[in-house]
């Protein structure tokens, strides 16, 4: 592919022949101000719940950009926030006090860097751009989300996940270094690179990119990538493979088909399937399912899934899933005939198809209307689980799913499958310490006026507090739950009103790694210049 091989050129060669933030480091991005056609646009992100009014909008196109933008700002004692994809679910980028938007998706190159043996990847790359890039240049992946638009900047930081994680872990399982540009006390930036290098004196700021949460310490300028263990100079040794070929499903289940009883029976079948397939070695790693829940109003749940068509006994796996989670509920599949969340309608998949991985990953992730309309309104709450749902758990989901006084479809609890080589790892081997759940859940609705907003974060926060209602409205770290998800930022969960536990939230999204993450934010931001409001905050 002639476009990677630039990349890895230019790339490779600025990163091994000079100090991080040099060449290509000349390019300079435009400061957008209010009288600027382009201004509205850049305002806000995917979720117009949240907008900005800021002096300016910096847009970024290399590290020596992002080294002067940043030092104006602080200078001028503005309050920043930075941005890649836009996708967001909280006002971590765009809120009223914010003052400058620093812009990081026009870079958005991917390429190898053989210095460091590692593939490099901007902030601004979108996630399909990246597996399309690594993947037809070099045959390898990271294992990322399957919303073709996101930015990497974010969903690297935030630890990231997708289809492939329960056969290769998370994406920040695979980085292998962050470039960083930070600010001092006195307002002097410069650009750090930090590896996972047990003698790098600037390790702990690697370490708190593989789940610390984006806007935290620094302006991401580069991820490296090299998988663990990772031997030899050929790049393609360097990173996972994807499978050649995946085993896919694409099923619906009407709502006509479901009393509660039926509903019950199948949401714990996917639980206890989950349970008891989720381990490191298990041999259902190689399969995956997004599940969505969805409301009555859409008149449809909506299942697909994913098994390496290259194991042994492929469909074997995939049958006897499908199998397990409709059992006993007299259920009878349709195609997917209709978009359901993040799942585009795929009516080919109600019989499994095998098609070539990058295909299906196209397939499923560039066309997902719902999650990506960028003119909706959303609200988003996450949890991860360790065991099955409880009775009163899959009460709350159907009592509130089926309220006669809500129509609105394109609501949803996601249910995503989890576990297998992501607990492969220690809980503080990375900063993201959810390492021991089966399974992750969104809960989330979307809407498209403001006026609405009363009604339909009331309806979040009921079906959230309802079913973590013995544990304070939240998924405490316990034998059945543990914490949230940075990368669905919910600020409710900093709220007592709708917090009961008196567990604070950086316990639910951090746990026993939040000290940490402290001190590195004490070393690389001591003024706490890069905050919002589920930052990490400055050690007392």
């Amino acid at each position: 592919m002639a476009g990677a091989a630039v990349a890895a050129a230019a790339l490779g060669g600025s990163a091994a022949a000079a100090p991080a933030g040099a060449a290509p480091g000349a390019a300079t991005g435009p400061t957008i101000r209010p009288d600027d056609p382009r201004y509205p646009l850049l305002t806000s992100g995917n979720n117009q719940r949240f907008v900005a009014r800021p002096d300016y909008v910096k847009m970024i196109r290399s590290s020596a950009d992002a080294e002067r933008a940043l030092e104006s700002a602080f200078r001028a004692g503005k309050r920043v926030s930075v941005r890649s994809g836009g996708h967001c679910f909280a006002d971590f980028t765009a809120n009223p006090g914010v003052e400058v938007i620093l812009d990081f998706s026009e870079m958005t190159e991917v390429g190898y860097d053989p210095g460091h043996r590692a593939f490099v990847v901007e902030p601004g790359a979108r996630l399909i751009n990246v597996y399309e890039a690594l993947y037809k240049g070099w045959g390898v992946t990271i294992p990322g989300g399957i919303c073709y638009s996101v930015g990497a900047g974010g969903h690297i930081a935030g630890g990231g996940y997708g289809l492939l994680s329960r056969a290769h872990g998370l994406v920040s399982d695979h980085l292998y270094g962050v470039e960083v540009v930070v600010v001092d006390g006195r307002g002097k930036a410069r650009t750090v690179l930090a590896t996972r290098e047990e003698n790098d004196p600037n390790r702990e700021l690697w370490w708190a990119h593989t789940g610390g949460g984006g806007g935290n310490f620094g302006l991401v300028t580069r991820y490296l990538f090299r998988s663990p263990g990772a031997t030899g100079s050929n790049p393609a040794d360097q990173l996972v493979s994807p499978p050649s070929t995946v085993l896919v499903s694409a099923i619906e289940l009407p709502w006509d088909q479901l009393t509660e009883a039926k509903f019950t029976r199948l949401l714990k079948n996917f639980g206890a399937w989950h349970e008891a397939n989720s381990a490191p070695d298990s041999e259902y790693r190689h399969l995956s399912s997004l599940f969505n829940v969805s409301s009555r109003a859409h008149g449809s749940l909506g299942m697909f899934t994913q098994v390496d068509a290259t194991v042994p006994g492929a469909r074997r796996l995939l049958d006897d899933y499908l199998t397990a989670v409709l059992a006993g509920t007299g259920v009878t599949p349709r195609a997917l005939a209709r978009a359901n969340g993040e799942l585009p309608a795929m009516p080919e998949l109600l019989a499994p198809r095998e098609l070539p991985w990058l295909q299906a990953t196209r397939q499923v992730g560039t066309n997902n209307p719902t999650i990506t309309n960028p003119t909706s309104r959303g609200a988003h709450k996450s949890g991860y689980m360790r065991r099955n749902f409880t009775d009163h758990q899959v009460a709350a989901v159907y009592r509130h799913m089926t309220r006669p006084d809500f129509n609105n479809p394109d609501t949803m609890l996601v249910l995503f499958s989890f576990g297998g080589q992501v607990n492969a790892v220690a809980p503080d081997a990375t900063a993201n310490a959810q390492r021991s759940s089966i399974f992750k859940m969104c809960f989330q609705t979307f809407w498209a006026d403001a006026s609405e907003d009363d009604f339909y974060l009331g309806w979040a926060r009921g079906i959230y507090e309802d079913f973590f209602a013995k544990t304070g409205g939240v998924p405490l770290i316990d034998d059945a739950t543990d914490g949230c998800y940075i990368n669905y930022p919910d600020r409710d969960v900093s709220d007592p009103r709708h917090n009961t536990s008196g567990v604070p939230w950086q316990t639910l999204y951090y746990k026993g790694n939040y000290p940490r993450l402290q001190q590195v934010k004490k070393r690389w931001d001591p003024t706490n210049f890069f905050r919002h409001s589920l930052s990490v905050e400055l050690p007392r």
